[in-house]
């Protein structure tokens, strides 16, 4: 047996599947970097005496490090393997709790959340694990980097009533320490798990199998009929548009709920609702985007993610807005794995980490960008109306992206199907 037929058996063997479970826990962990942010807004909005735009900046700063660290860890992943970045990721959580917890005014509490948090600490566990799964498997890539992705969400489930439980018991700056040392204890031995390296790839189609796989053979060349760097950008830009609208309810909705004279408590259990459904959604969607392709799931994603925005206008009442958040949930999950699915679909493998990294860091900016815009326009105009249709318009230029791409895609492949075939 070749190196390359060994390699080969390891993908979506039972290690691979073993490595997921273990990368879903460490992503579930990290990604309480994202969140535990969000449940703190109101505490410190109150404790430092700032604007609702001001105290959500911590938030924006976190996910542009996100953001900024997911291409760097990518890139680390590529050359070193995941073990180093995770590991870094650890360190750096652990740190930016502990310090954002310490810190005596906004903007060391800022530059905790930004440089450590986000740079160092959560970004090391989303891109590079959503890279390294996309190469342990192949046949169920699509639900494999669901579940996988799956994390980001479990955490959004699971963080927010455990900190607010906390916030309430011992304060917001016990529970930020508590936090890091977590960080630290839970994730260091587990990423110990990920020290072997991905297996290798088969090579890229030819010419002879792209009559049976169209797809492939487009993805080698130019992918959409365009080039690779024009086909990224498109996809940062629609990855930008999609979370800014994606972060409205999710940045905003416990002090939604505050303001609206419901508590800061209802609000950390709509969003702990409307994540842990989006579990469901991002589960439901990996195994539809195996069989539809990850531009059709992306494109379904954005439609219901903007019907689910459209809800939060007419509907203020407690039960409704369960109920909203919930559809909120289960329509935008499979939204931010789609992206990754397409890099895989059409992009060389060797860029995996490099690649995944840069078009998530789009969606981390969007996030970004999307809080504090919302903070802003709440701050302008005295309402969440106003921030709701702002999300809307930006869902509105994202699904136009999307569907371009998914033009121009359908467009290639049935040009390609009445090339004359050469007879011999």
């Amino acid at each position: 047996m070749t190196p390359f037929e060994a390699a080969q058996k390891d993908i979506e063997s039972p290690y691979a599947w073993m490595r997921l479970g273990v990368s879903l826990l460490l992503m579930t962990i990290g990604g309480s970097g994202m969140y535990s942010v969000t449940v703190v807004l109101p505490a410190i909005q109150s404790e430092f005496g700032v604007a609702r735009a001001d105290a959500s900046l911590p938030y924006s700063l976190t996910m542009i490090g996100f953001g900024l660290g997911g291409v760097m860890m990518g890139r680390l992943a590529d050359r070193f393997g995941v073990l180093v970045p995770v590991l870094t990721g650890g360190m750096g959580l652990g740190a930016g709790f502990i310090a954002a917890g310490l810190a005596p005014n906004l903007w060391l509490f800022c530059a905790a959340q930004g440089l450590f948090v986000g740079l160092l600490g959560t970004s090391a566990t989303f891109a590079p694990l959503v890279a390294d799964t996309s190469q342990w498997f192949d046949r169920r890539r699509g639900i494999a980097l669901a579940i996988c992705m799956s994390g980001n969400y479990t955490a959004g489930a699971v963080w927010p009533p455990v900190m607010q439980h906390f916030i309430d018991s011992v304060g917001w700056r016990q529970t930020y320490i508590g936090m890091g040392v977590f960080c630290m204890v839970a994730m260091l031995p587990l990423a110990l798990v990920l020290r072997r390296r991905p297996p290798m790839h088969a090579p890229e189609p030819t010419a002879v199998t792209a009559a049976v796989r169209p797809a492939a053979w487009e993805s080698s060349a130019r992918p959409m009929g365009m080039s690779p760097g024009t086909v990224q950008a498109l996809l940062c830009v629609a990855g930008v548009s999609c979370c800014v609208a994606m972060s409205m309810p999710q940045v905003h909705i416990v002090a939604y709920c505050g303001d609206l004279g419901y508590g800061a408590a209802r609000g950390a259990e709509m969003l702990s609702l409307m994540l842990g459904l989006g579990v469901i959604s991002r589960l439901l969607s990996g195994w539809v985007s195996d069989h539809i392709g990850g531009l059709r799931t992306l494109l379904l994603g954005s439609i219901l993610q903007g019907i689910a925005l459209l809800a939060f206008l007419p509907f203020t009442g407690l039960v409704s807005l369960y109920v909203v958040a919930g559809l909120f949930g289960l329509f935008q999950g499979g939204i931010v794995p789609a992206y990754a699915l397409i890099v895989r679909e059409h992009f060389s493998p060797r860029e995996a980490g490099a690649r995944v990294g840069t078009v998530l860091m789009a969606t981390l900016f969007g996030m970004a960008l999307g809080g504090w815009m919302s903070g802003e326009v709440f701050d302008l105009t005295g309402s969440y109306q106003a921030a709701f249709m702002n999300g809307i318009a930006w869902n509105l230029l994202n699904a136009s992206i999307v569907a371009f791409l998914l033009y121009r895609y359908t467009a290639v492949l049935a040009a390609r199907a009445f090339v004359p075939r050469r007879v011999n």
